[in-house]
């Protein structure tokens, strides 16, 4: 991060997984709306692991951008192997991308070992990825009072919405209100990265009465003086509003096209499913298992024929 790529690129990876979320999570509802179960995250054809693969990808292209192509040495430590003022920014960045990166990680790791928690806990490390991600921008060691730091207030909200709704979906399994509300806001994650990295770093976008200035190694948004500042924080403020309000348009008539192309389709559940399953993802598992039941009561139906004769 820290510049227009750093914050367009993992911008447009939260925007393509909440945009992945959101699709799924309704079809699935729409489909099986009474065995609904919100599950971590969402299998792909023909690769299952896909969108697990995206985030490691992601988060490891992140952290060597952070680390090793950005900083003009080839690596952010001093000659005395300290961590210079310059390049904190550097290592919260790649901390924030680093705790996504162990989620991805775990999340593949419970899904092929079949642990029976993989649900709990595969939420309960996204959460704390949402926290971390939260604390850092709450932290941040670069412009808290300016025009970006006004850009980094409003983006925590947003993150709080996601990590709240993570920890709600752990409870709260089959609301499919939190689940579209966390992909919600993953996805307006991604759009105000976006936003953020084009206002603040192309010279043509930034507000009338500010500049950009190169501190500590990079470039940030000035004013001149506090009437311009003041004007530029309520000019974000609005941007928010009306993202705020474009997304929530967006993800409304969203649900209505996916409601409308796949309907509901007849369900056969298991007496013994258990909540926190993949629900209707493994119809696989669940055909066999049918198949199987049918072939045991075909078997005692002879049995007992037999016994008759």
């Amino acid at each position: 991060m820290g510049t227009l790529v750093g914050h367009v690129a993992p911008g447009f990876g939260f925007f393509i997984i909440g945009l992945w979320h959101l699709f799924n999570h309704i079809k699935l509802h729409a489909q099986r709306p009474n065995s609904y179960v919100a599950p971590p995250w969402f299998p792909a054809v023909p690769l299952r692991h896909l969108e697990l693969y995206l985030i490691m990808v992601g988060s490891c292209i992140s952290i060597a951008m952070e680390l090793f192509t950005g900083p003009h040495k080839g690596q952010p430590l001093d000659d005395d192997w300290t961590i210079p003022s310059d390049h904190l920014h550097n290592f919260e960045h790649s901390s924030i991308s680093l705790n996504f990166l162990v989620y991805a990680i775990f999340a593949l790791l419970f899904d092929r070992l079949r642990s029976r928690a993989k649900f709990e806990l595969t939420q309960i490390l996204a959460a704390v990825a949402f926290s971390q991600q939260l604390l850092m921008f709450h932290l941040h060691s670069t412009d808290h009072m300016g025009v970006e730091g006004q850009y980094h207030l409003l983006l925590q909200a947003v993150v709080v919405v996601s990590l709240v709704t993570n920890l709600m979906g752990i409870g709260f399994p089959r609301s499919f209100a939190v689940s579209f509300v966390r992909s919600a806001s993953i996805l307006f994650q991604g759009l105000w990265f976006i936003l953020m990295g084009f206002v603040l770093w192309t010279p043509a976008l930034v507000f009338k009465g500010c500049f950009m200035h190169m501190e500590e190694g990079h470039m940030v948004v000035r004013c001149h003086g506090d009437a311009a500042l003041h004007r530029a924080k309520s000019l974000v403020n609005l941007q928010f509003s009306w993202f705020l309000a474009g997304v929530s348009i967006f993800s409304v008539l969203f649900y209505l096209y996916v409601t409308k192309k796949y309907s509901e389709v007849q369900e056969y559940v298991s007496l013994g499913a258990k909540e926190g399953d993949d629900g209707g993802l493994d119809l696989e598992s669940q055909r066999r298992t049918e198949e199987t039941q049918s072939f045991v009561h075909m078997s005692k139906g002879f049995a007992e024929m037999d016994l008759e004769r």
